[in-house]
């Protein structure tokens, strides 16, 4: 809401802002604790301060992000600039862990990481800072928008209508966007949906792998970042390659999504091998690429554009929820049984690919 306000950069910096101070506190405390300097409970308890810092405030970005590229592209584009957003965050969990090892350096140690990390925040915050045009909003809203997480339609024209050009002269707050509003409640629950059944799918396939192909510790680790970096090729290959030219509604990318998570997932519960868990795992990203940004370009395209700080904000907490209690409820499940989570996922995703086909229904004829 405040970005609505205020302007996207504004809560962008304050977002990146946040993620300096914590990298920077978390290394600085790390470091410390590991020379002996503060007590182990110590560390740890600021450590986790220092965490939260980044959730209370780095959190801002995401959402003012979303926002400012909904704000500065028509219909046509929005699925695909979304989905080129999505990649960028999921292309920074590939590629975070991949290179954090490099910077483990000589006289910092294991802070090394957090430390450098702070420092290319820093360098981003100057870059947004003097490279970003700005968007202090002039009007309480601008653009064309027709009501139909993530994606919308393609059918209307760009040009404002004449609800946008309402919206234009509005004065005073933008009202607030509620969870229940009929516009983004089905969005936002098939994303809630979708979202817990991929954080449970990937929460656990690192024991599968282990489990499967019965190798050395050290072997079966490649053989998790194998499965795990063909997983995010696929993704990548979905939000860079396939939406840009696809040009689908969000509706089709979320069914076409969840029907080939499906079919990754349960082939994934009866791989034995370690080709073919990869192979499966690779097709249920492949759909989980395509149903994010679906529901996130769905759920901004469903309001106007004096609502999109606010509806941006609830897809970054409908993507952050997800990973709060599934992967342990997905571990908790692989205990009992090593088949049982996927097999679980997989009839989720198939029955939601259902649910879209009919209850997503109107909000596609009116694009």
């Amino acid at each position: 809401r405040q970005s609505d306000r205020r302007g996207r950069k504004p809560l962008m910096l304050l977002g990146t802002f946040g993620f300096i101070s914590s990298m920077a506190i978390c290394g600085l405390v790390l470091y410390a604790g590991l020379a002996g300097w503060l007590l182990p409970a110590t560390t740890f308890i600021i450590f986790a301060l220092a965490r939260s810092l980044y959730g209370g405030f780095g959190s801002a970005a995401p959402p003012a992000v979303q926002a400012y590229v909904a704000a500065r592209t028509d219909r046509e584009n929005r699925t695909s600039a979304l989905s080129v957003i999505a990649s960028s965050f999921g292309l920074g969990t590939i590629l975070g862990p991949a290179i954090a090892p490099a910077f483990i350096l000589p006289v910092v140690g294991l802070a090394g990481p957090l430390l450098v990390f702070a420092l290319l925040g820093a360098v981003v915050w100057f870059a947004v800072a003097f490279l970003l045009p700005n968007d202090m909003p002039r009007h309480r809203a601008r653009g064309g928008i027709s009501s139909e997480p993530s994606i919308g339609g393609y059918g209307g024209s760009s040009s404002p209508s004449d609800d946008d050009e309402e919206d234009d002269d509005f004065e005073g707050e933008p009202p607030r966007l509620r969870w229940r509003d009929r516009r983004i409640l089905p969005w936002l629950a098939i994303g809630v949906a979708g979202g817990h059944g991929h954080a449970a799918m990937l929460g656990i396939i690192g024991f599968l792998v282990i489990d499967r192909i019965h190798a050395p510790l050290d072997e079966a680790q490649q053989a998790i970042g194998i499965v795990l970096m063909a997983g995010a090729g696929a993704t990548l290959l979905a939000q860079w390659g396939l939406i840009p030219q696809l040009k689908v509604p969000p509706k089709r990318l979320i069914i076409w999504g969840f029907l080939l998570g499906a079919a990754g997932c349960l082939w994934i519960a009866f791989a034995q091998s370690l080709h073919a868990i990869t192979v499966a795992f690779a097709v249920a990203s492949l759909g989980i690429g395509l149903f994010r940004p679906g529901f996130t370009a769905g759920a901004s395209l469903a309001v106007g554009q004096r609502e999109q700080g606010q509806v941006a904000g609830m897809v970054a907490s409908v993507n952050g929820m997800a990973f709060i209690a599934a992967p342990a409820i997905g571990v908790l499940i692989y205990g009992l049984s090593p088949l049982l989570p996927y097999l679980l996922v997989g009839g989720l995703f198939l029955l939601l690919a259902i649910w879209a086909v009919f209850r997503l229904t109107e909000e596609e004829s009116n694009e």
